[in-house]
């Protein structure tokens, strides 16, 4: 008879620990060393970071830049201007309504508005010697904005007069009982100004709205705006500029060695900076006009971190872009008989254009590293899409996030700082 040590086998069908089929908890301990060693490394970062330059963080040195000449606030006057770009694309809707203008014509009249929306502040940016870049960027943030809002609002309501009669869309639970719209009673002030100042870029006649505001939810969501504001002005003083300013000879002198290496130094703040901006302007600052005007549907972002494709990360990481995209931009081109791929490829060119729009004008300099940067995503998705997967595919969106902006940032800077004749500096 045999024992029970002689009868039970030591041996099984398994794989590795570290092969690529073992579960994902016999990477926890690993993934956790990775963390503690990203930790450290960037600890020892700032530390140098502090021992060559010390503190160079300056509150009042920003604040200084919008007191300097209170009176004259030439990008927050170009925003203002905006509202009669607003008031116009409303009495055009109206007159289209009341069969006052034939449609030909209010299209007519929307290309005209639309193309001055686009047009104007750039000629104010460019004429006006005393906006800021910052001033500028923000001025074209606001007018690029209203721009796609207003082409959304024309494309709902040319949709409702073919219709003549919008069924409403179906209410959650919460917002039972509430007040519908059809058209033409959505053509108010009120209306209007509610979807210019709601997160989102594509119109509806009625938004999913939430049953009350929570004033604890309002003033976490404004306690982190102002927090990461001031992180995000404190880190670009402390390590960005300094990084940048040492890069400039470098660049000068085509020092290939030296310029990767900046580069890297470059790209850790860079990055940081993007996720806490991606932080606080898509979760703070749009929860938060979301939550004061009682907008139902929060779904600004998806989980864009686990992309293992480049077109799964810029399906998910901008939902309102990608909507308005999709709605009034993919779809149509593909009812016109364009191919996925044409329509997918003239999306990327207008985000290139939209891209470049943003960076160029305030800098007032035409480089086009934006716009060859996004249009380089297109090889570089059927590249990733075809030959990685998975955790490989992950790895490389994440490789050209953290490398690819700071590419583009160093040649910005570098022309920038060249057209206004500004030496190069050896700081090391």
């Amino acid at each position: 008879e045999k024992t029970g040590t002689e009868s039970v086998s030591c041996h099984k069908l398994q794989e590795s620990m570290l092969s690529s089929a073992s579960s994902f908890k016999n990477y926890r301990g690993i993934l956790n060393w990775c963390v503690v060693m990203l930790v450290l490394s960037n600890a020892r970062l700032v530390l140098e970071n502090l021992l060559r330059y010390g503190i160079l963080v300056d509150p009042i040195q920003v604040v200084s830049l919008f007191l300097k000449d209170p009176y004259s606030w030439p990008a927050a006057c170009l925003i203002i201007v905006s509202n009669v770009f607003i008031l116009a694309a409303l009495y055009t809707e109206r007159k289209l309504a009341m069969g006052y203008f034939s449609e030909r014509f209010g299209l007519l009249v929307h290309i005209i508005n639309l193309s001055v929306v686009l047009c104007f502040p750039v000629v104010i940016v460019l004429m006006v010697p005393s906006v800021t870049p910052v001033g500028g960027a923000i001025a074209l943030g606001v007018y690029t904005i209203l721009f796609l809002k207003l082409y959304s609002y024309k494309d709902v309501n040319r949709w409702c007069r073919e219709r003549m009669q919008v069924k409403a869309r179906p209410s959650p639970p919460s917002t039972e009982g509430a007040v519908h719209v059809s058209y033409p009673g959505n053509l108010s002030l009120k209306d209007l100004f509610y979807f210019v100042f709601a997160p989102t870029l594509c119109y509806e006649l009625n938004f999913p709205r939430s049953p009350s505001v929570r004033m604890s939810f309002l003033l976490r969501r404004l306690f982190e705006m102002l927090i990461l504001t001031q992180l995000l002005v404190g880190l670009t003083q402390q390590w960005m500029v300094p990084i940048i300013q040492s890069s400039m000879k470098p660049l000068q002198e085509m020092d290939y060695s030296r310029m990767m290496e900046r580069l890297l130094r470059l790209a850790v703040p860079n990055h940081l900076l993007w996720l806490i901006f991606f932080y606080s302007f898509f979760h703070s600052s749009m929860n938060f006009m979301a939550e004061l005007l009682r907008f139902g549907d929060r779904e600004f972002y998806r989980d864009w971190w686990n992309s293992e494709t480049v077109t799964y990360f810029w399906q998910n990481w901008n939902i309102p872009v990608h909507k308005w995209c999709i709605r009034h931009f993919y779809k149509p081109l593909l009812r016109k008989g364009a191919s996925k791929l044409v329509s997918q490829s003239a999306v990327f060119f207008a985000s290139a254009f939209f891209h470049e729009y943003l960076v160029s004008v305030p800098l007032r300099m035409f480089r086009l590293w934006a716009f060859m940067g996004m249009m380089a995503q297109i090889p570089l998705a059927w590249f990733v899409g075809r030959f990685l997967r998975g955790n490989y595919g992950n790895a490389a969106v994440w490789l050209s996030l953290i490398i690819g902006q700071p590419i583009a940032v160093l040649m910005y800077v570098h022309d920038y700082y060249q057209s206004l004749g500004v030496p190069p500096t050896g700081v090391s």
